[in-house]
């Protein structure tokens, strides 16, 4: 099997025989160029697995040279070398295309872990398709079909991606996806419900402590990003951070090196961070509730998820796919449903999303008669009947106007049949008693 081989671009003497030597001694063969053109003209002659270039060259920005290769050879990952801070620079080149960035002085551990990673990209596809299997995302809408080319797009770099959409619509299984897919997808994939860690420990469990550090600390910890060294963080929910730790968080995306609670000593950890929550994150940067650099960094690619209601041809193959997985798991045959009950769901508003989809299902196993799903198995509320979705008038109100309408309508009649009991009410919808509380405080409900 023959050597892989670095394209290395950079004006400095010293750097490119650092370089050199550090993927010699890795059995990674190297060609050096100290300019644009020579990068070229390298690049044009020989066949290469990675390339490493510097930002400032005596003939151009690097910039340039990363736009020429991603149209000559889309699939090579290039690492682009910044001077220490200069984090817009490496946010820029990852939304251009760029597999990940390295800060000058280049910390040694730090490149080799990143060379390993990029130089997974050319690993036999059949590996690559065993990853996919893992998960399923569901839909042949335009939409979904859209997110799947995305995915297989964006998983093939480290850049952060921050992923939108609602309560319940599947952000941690494209989190998971992108991770799977990726050069990566062997290493941990590390999932954190960021409103679900009380602040006071936050720090302690994000960045791990050291025996004595505080009162209970009786031995050394782990955090989660050491947990997910080499892989995948997702961050759920990252609104719901406190300021003091986006700080924390910021820097440590910036410099990729923790501190440990109580340590002396940083410690550099490669990873890839994803977020994700149902909250309108640049409506909270504007309103002052969540840093703004810190959004740039975490949102350098978007992906929006659609609810499932703008989808409402998908419903089928997805309640399909739920049914044998219900099934299987009660140890059942797979029930059969009538197309009324389909026809149903397509026109339901599904507040709570594909996991509302699944909670109806559930409950309709249990109490449907053993042969067909029919309609009033689902048990849907009235409101989806009384206010379809097809009903809207743009002349008499603005789509976010009817939105909030029927969001509220559905929310009053589930609190009447619930007795106002929250917890009940959240269950019933199919959404957390977070996203219930958000929800409510939203509407002026509470």
């Amino acid at each position: 099997m023959s050597m892989p081989v670095t394209l290395i671009v950079d004006d400095e003497p010293d750097i490119r025989e650092l370089l050199q030597i550090t993927l010699n001694r890795m059995d990674i063969e190297t060609v050096a160029a100290d300019n644009i053109a020579d990068a070229k003209r390298l690049f044009d002659q020989g066949a290469f697995d990675l390339c490493l270039t510097d930002m400032r060259l005596p003939d151009g920005d690097g910039l340039s040279l990363l736009d020429y290769i991603n149209r000559k050879s889309a699939h090579l990952p290039v690492v682009v070398i910044t001077a220490h801070g200069n984090m817009d620079t490496a946010v820029k080149a990852m939304k251009l295309g760029a597999f990940d960035f390295l800060s000058k002085p280049v910390d040694l551990e730090s490149l080799r872990q990143l060379i390993r990673n990029a130089l997974k990209l050319s690993e036999p596809k059949q590996r690559s398709k065993e990853r996919r299997t893992r998960n399923i995302l569901l839909g042949e809408s335009h939409s979904m079909r859209q997110i799947r080319s995305t995915i297989e797009k964006v998983a093939n770099t480290q850049a952060p991606i921050y992923i939108s959409g609602e309560s319940g619509s599947g952000k941690e299984l494209v989190a998971r996806l992108i991770h799977q897919q990726g050069p990566n997808g062997d290493r941990p994939f590390v999932a954190i419900n960021c409103g679900a860690i009380p602040h006071d420990l936050m720090e302690s469990e994000f960045f791990g402590h050291v025996k004595g550090s505080f009162t209970g600390a009786v031995a050394d910890k782990k955090g989660f990003f050491q947990a997910a060294h080499g892989g995948t963080l997702f961050l759920d929910e990252v609104a719901d951070l406190p300021f003091p730790l986006q700080v924390k968080l910021l820097r440590a995306i910036q410099e990729k090196k923790i501190r440990p609670v109580g340590a002396h000593a940083e410690i550099s950890v490669n990873i890839r961070i994803l977020s994700a929550t149902h909250q309108n994150l640049g409506q909270m940067v504007q309103e002052g509730r969540f840093r703004q650099d810190l959004y740039y960094r975490l949102n350098v690619i978007e992906l929006s998820l659609p609810p499932l209601r703008k989808r409402p041809d998908d419903i089928p193959l997805i309640t399909g796919f739920l049914l044998r997985k219900l099934a299987d798991r009660n140890k059942i045959q797979e029930p059969n449903i009538s197309s009324a009950a389909l026809n149903a769901l397509k026109q339901y508003y599904f507040p709570g999303n594909v996991r509302e989809l699944e909670n109806i299902l559930e409950r309709a196993i249990a109490l449907f008669n053993g042969q067909c799903i029919d309609k009033d198995d689902l048990n849907l509320p009235l409101y989806s009947e009384q206010m379809p979705v097809s009903s809207f008038n743009p002349n008499r109100q603005s789509l976010e106007e009817y939105l909030e309408e029927i969001e509220k309508q559905a929310l009053s009649e589930a609190l009447e049949e619930n007795r106002w009991n929250k917890t009940a009410t959240a269950k019933q919808l199919g959404i957390t008693f977070r996203s219930l509380r958000y929800r409510l405080k939203k509407l002026d409900m509470e």
